[in-house]
């Protein structure tokens, strides 16, 4: 009598869309806008240690990031939809804080860049600019320390020292990194996104 073998362990999540993502070979077709909305405005920056009766969700995060992006550099559309879109993979893998990423390594990365990848071939952005993947690290910083300052307990100078200074902004963008109730977060990630693509 032959022994049983233990089946290959999972490595595909179904997704509400009725999509079957595969995470270590991700396809484009696979991948949907409103399961990246629905995914990203239930996931919590700061491991939710944040003030406020809601999460600031990475949906919400990522348009701080793009509004921030265009008050420092003049942007196209298509550049804010690389903003909009940087950190998208965490609607699969969640935000995973940048000491644990160290920590990790590789592993972590290399599923990360796949998914991204993917996100990107689905929605037809082209190949990387150095110069724009430079705007999108810019901002995402700059997001970071308003982030650190007005919700996760971080004095100024303190996220100075970490994420960098952090320009003047006007009210409008400031007011972005006011956390929302989730299905806000997921409607405005998703209104944003079908400007800036349809564009």
């Amino acid at each position: 009598m032959s022994e049983a073998r233990d089946p290959a362990p999972r490595a595909w999540q179904r997704m509400l869309s009725g999509r079957r993502l595969d995470l270590l070979d991700p396809a484009p077709r696979d991948i949907e806008i409103a399961d990246i909305a629905h995914g990203l405005a239930r996931v919590a920056r700061w491991n939710g240690q944040t003030r406020g009766p809601h999460v600031f969700s990475v949906a919400q995060h990522s348009l701080l990031v793009e509004a921030v992006g265009r008050q420092i550099t003049p942007c196209t559309d298509p550049d804010g939809l690389e903003l909009l879109l940087h950190d998208a993979p965490e609607y699969v893998v969640g935000d995973i804080i940048s000491p644990l990423k160290a920590a990790i390594g590789d592993a972590y990365r290399g599923v990360e860049l796949r998914l991204l990848a993917a996100v990107r071939r689905r929605f037809g952005l082209g190949d990387p600019d150095p110069a724009l993947g430079r705007l999108v690290k810019r901002a995402d910083r700059i997001a970071a320390h308003i982030e650190a300052v007005e919700l996760a307990g971080f004095a100024s100078d303190e996220a100075g020292l970490y994420f960098g200074a952090a320009p003047d902004l006007p009210e409008t963008v400031l007011a972005l990194a006011e956390p929302w109730p989730t299905a806000q977060a997921e409607a405005r990630f998703l209104d944003r996104f079908q400007a800036l693509y349809r564009a």
